[in-house]
């Protein structure tokens, strides 16, 4: 939706739990920054079985919403459109409701991974490693898909992982590999490591990390730095964090709620670090 400035509006953060989010902080800075006095960004605990309601009971004021787990998946049959970045990985955590009352879904995790690494100069790598094969690894193989022509090995725990990151790469038309979690420490030399895993799952890793890495993207940010991170930082590697992730899709959904760009990285960026030092 386009709206001019003056226009009072709201937008909100969905999921369950949704205590933990860090989207109204950095949506806010950027409204701030922006000059969007009268926009306002809350946070609402909605799990899927509110979900249809929820979306039935906001007004004209709404231009967006930002969605979280368990809610990307769900809020598809909700929608009247989503993009082609949404559906090859069937998941949405952008909603955008236009003018004459559409409900359009996009995915700015995968271009917002994307931008994180080329901000660290990463434009393009021979061939990564992915560490786990949750929802987050899905979008992980479709932003590294995009910058990487050569091998991509998946290190997953188990069969049904396996089978769920093989059925990814057919749909993205990437060819992944897949190698067993004992096999991890194996991921550490590639190019690019990308760490999906909950917080701990790749504490283990850190006494592994080579001498000489070259860059990983952890996608936490809570606690931080983890083991892994922190590690690979004191050896000289470069480090790209789940914060940059974070702001970065952050930032594609301002543009894309408000018709404003550039969105203020940095201003969303110090509000996010400001708000995680005092947690």
């Amino acid at each position: 939706m386009r709206a001019r400035a003056t226009d009072a509006r709201r937008a909100a953060v969905l999921g369950k739990p949704i205590a933990h989010s860090l989207s109204p902080v950095l949506h806010s800075a950027a409204y701030a920054a922006l000059g969007l006095g009268d926009w306002s960004y809350d946070r609402f605990e909605i799990d899927e079985a509110a979900l249809p309601g929820f979306l039935e009971g906001l007004g004209p004021e709404w231009a967006g919403l930002s969605l979280t787990m368990p809610l990307k998946r769900a809020v598809i049959p909700l929608l009247d459109e989503i993009s082609e970045t949404a559906a090859s990985v069937e998941a949405v955590n952008t909603v955008v409701f236009t003018e004459d009352g559409r409900r359009v879904g996009d995915n700015t995790d995968i271009p917002g991974m994307v931008a994180a690494l080329r901000e660290h100069g990463i434009e393009q790598v021979e061939s990564a490693a992915i560490l786990g094969a949750g929802a987050t690894a899905s979008s992980a193989l479709a932003a590294v898909s995009r910058i990487c022509p050569g091998e991509i090995v998946a290190y997953v725990r188990s069969e049904a992982r396996a089978v769920e990151m093989r059925q990814w790469g057919e749909r993205l038309e990437t060819e992944v590999r897949i190698a067993d979690w004992a096999d991890a420490e194996r991921a550490l030399h590639a190019p690019l490591v990308v760490a999906t895993t909950p917080a701990g799952t790749t504490d283990a890793l850190a006494s592994a990390v080579p001498g000489r890495p070259a860059t990983l993207f952890d996608v936490l940010y809570d606690p931080w730095p983890t083991a892994l991170a922190a590690r690979w930082s004191a050896y000289g590697g470069a480090v790209v964090s789940g914060l940059d992730l974070l702001v970065h899709q952050a930032a594609l959904q301002v543009e894309q709620m408000t018709g404003r760009t550039p969105a203020p990285l940095g201003a969303m960026r110090k509000a996010g670090e400001h708000a995680l030092a005092g947690r």
